[in-house]
């Protein structure tokens, strides 16, 4: 019975020992780590290397325009507000 204890105790030291060890390393780590993460997302939207925005955008928005076969929305006066007041 000891030998399992001391064996989990062991395996415990060895746990606690590898997340103050991570802790540490992100902590020393931090500005490299951010900045890696910076670029990486920079990269996947398409602003990062040279900045600006890149070929991958059209220009203009020509599918945002509706087209010439489609029918227009009937243009309509809006209502009339009453001349005299309700009576309650």
């Amino acid at each position: 019975m000891q030998k399992v204890i001391n064996v989990l105790a062991i395996a415990s030291a060895a746990v606690s020992i590898a997340v103050v060890g991570t802790g540490a390393y992100v902590y020393v780590n931090k500005d490299a780590i951010i900045e890696s993460v910076t670029e990486k997302a920079l990269d996947s939207i398409g602003f990062g290397g040279g900045g600006g925005l890149g070929g991958d955008l059209p220009v203009g928005t020509p599918d945002l325009a509706p087209p010439a076969t489609q029918a227009q929305a009937p243009q309509t006066d809006p209502p009339s507000l009453p001349s005299a007041p309700v009576q309650f």
